[in-house]
């Protein structure tokens, strides 16, 4: 195991991978932003360095300070958490090349996995089902409107470095096609530096299921069940789940399978996800990989019993994974909400500022994953996210029970927040019957439908 560890990440999973490794006896040091310098979990590392100013381009961003802090800080491993350089190729290269151990993926896994359109041809040489689209990036527009009329209306035009939902457009028609193509071609060049493009048949109103992975040096691949996410607006997750509601067991099998036919295709190392949609008839398409540990891994942790963080450090020691397929063991109903700091009533606005009132919820079979506090100030420069609010129970309806008590529970004061919106989703009879799909939110809770939900 590693002797100490550089944090290159700030917020919830910060506190969360600092919590990990004290657990461990890994030393941590935390970097942070002079936006972040009052950060409640720079008082729980071992040593804290500022890397820069508050955007993130010239902190959390910056390669060089980064490594700069890890070799002052004499560290062994690098673990980078989700979001900013998670999934960046080239600085898992420069770690290599500082031997300093990047807790992920290999940098060549992860650059073909970072690749839509690439990741695409793995899957199917792994036999994989994909979503029906073009081979591979598409030249100009003209390729995308041949495309399209072969595939058939609609489609989704996708940017391959893609993430976040940036860089995607749905497409009817050619007119709306060609309209997608150049907003999502230049959305994907701002926002990636990768304008590359190409396209898929957009399948109306699916599921969206994914499915964690975890594979070792030493040959192991297993997966740990899958997390319904199909609760997000404009593919943003809002709410995630497992089991899945709309799963068989003999349905899980079949993706958890190929999942890990996926993974071992891409020579894949560490923690990951598999993401698929699933069809109202039960079929299954693989639409990509995170080639990272994802925001609601916790999901899986509460209902498998393991910490997803402490098996990335141990794989990335080089100790091999210590249970197998046979012994992964679903148990109870476990529900995220994410808790951020938006308006849902003004096209969900960022309302970053200062936190007057903080009090979490509590009890038994509650879980809160956070690093605000009351008088915490939430910086503009990052993600909108304060913190994830978990709840396990014996079942999904005693789970919604127990979430909607710890939501009534929850008091932030000062920014608004998702916290009313989520009781709403979660007292909607679509979402109670688990019959929702990825435009549940869209139908129901945009705009000022997010406090006036239509039931039905």
């Amino acid at each position: 195991m590693f002797r100490r560890v550089l944090v290159a990440n700030r917020g919830e999973i910060a506190q969360r991978i600092i919590r990990a490794c004290r657990e461990l006896g890994v030393e941590t040091v935390a970097v942070y932003s002079e936006a972040d310098a009052n950060a409640v979990y720079l008082r729980q590392a071992d040593e804290a360095i500022c890397i820069g100013p508050g955007p993130g381009a010239k902190s959390y961003l910056n390669v060089a300070s980064l490594i700069s802090a890890a070799e002052i800080a004499d560290v062994d491993a690098i673990v980078p958490g989700y979001g900013f350089l998670a999934e960046n190729a080239d600085f898992a290269e420069v770690c290599r090349s500082c031997n300093i151990q990047f807790v992920g993926p290999d940098p060549e896994t992860i650059a073909a996995l970072g690749d839509k359109s690439k990741a695409r041809e793995l899957a199917q040489r792994a036999k994989v089902p994909v979503v029906p689209g073009s081979d591979g990036p598409l030249a100009d527009e003209d390729a995308a409107l041949a495309w399209a009329r072969k595939i058939g209306y609609p489609v989704m035009i996708k940017a391959s470095a893609g993430g976040g939902g940036r860089g995607m457009r749905i497409a009817r028609n050619d007119p709306s096609l060609l309209n997608g193509f150049h907003q999502a071609r230049a959305e994907a060049q701002n926002a990636f530096k990768d304008g590359t493009l190409y396209l898929e048949k957009f399948i109306e109103n699916p599921r969206h299921v994914e499915i964690q992975i975890l594979g070792d040096r030493h040959g192991h691949l297993i997966h740990l069940g899958e997390r319904d996410c199909s609760v997000q607006r404009r593919h943003q997750k809002v709410v995630e789940e497992s089991p899945s509601p709309s799963l068989t067991p003999d349905l899980r099998k079949k993706m958890g399978d190929a999942a890990v036919a996926v993974a071992k295709m891409a020579n894949y190392h560490n923690a990951g996800t598999v993401e698929f949609l699933l069809d109202r008839n039960g079929n299954f398409y693989f639409i990509e990989v995170n080639a990272r540990i994802q925001v609601e891994h916790t999901v899986t942790e509460l209902v498998t019993g393991m910490d997803l963080i402490q098996e990335q450090l141990r794989i990335a020691s080089g100790e091999p994974l210590r249970v197998r397929q046979k012994d992964v063991q679903l148990r109870g109903h476990a529900i995220e909400c994410r808790i951020n700091a938006e308006d849902p009533t003004r096209d969900f606005q960022p309302s970053p500022g200062l936190i007057q009132t903080f009090i979490a919820p509590g009890g038994p079979g509650v879980r809160v994953d956070s690093h605000a506090y009351q008088g915490y100030r939430i910086p503009p420069y990052y993600d909108s996210m304060i913190g994830k609010l978990l709840v396990l129970r014996d079942d999904r309806p005693r789970a919604i029970r127990t979430m909607l008590r710890a939501l009534g529970e929850f008091v932030i004061e000062g920014p608004a927040t998702t916290i009313e919106l989520h009781k709403r989703i979660l007292s909607h009879s679509e979402f109670l019957a688990g019959e929702h799909d990825t435009g549940f939110v869209e139908r129901h809770f945009m705009g000022a439908q997010a406090m006036r939900p239509k039931e039905g």
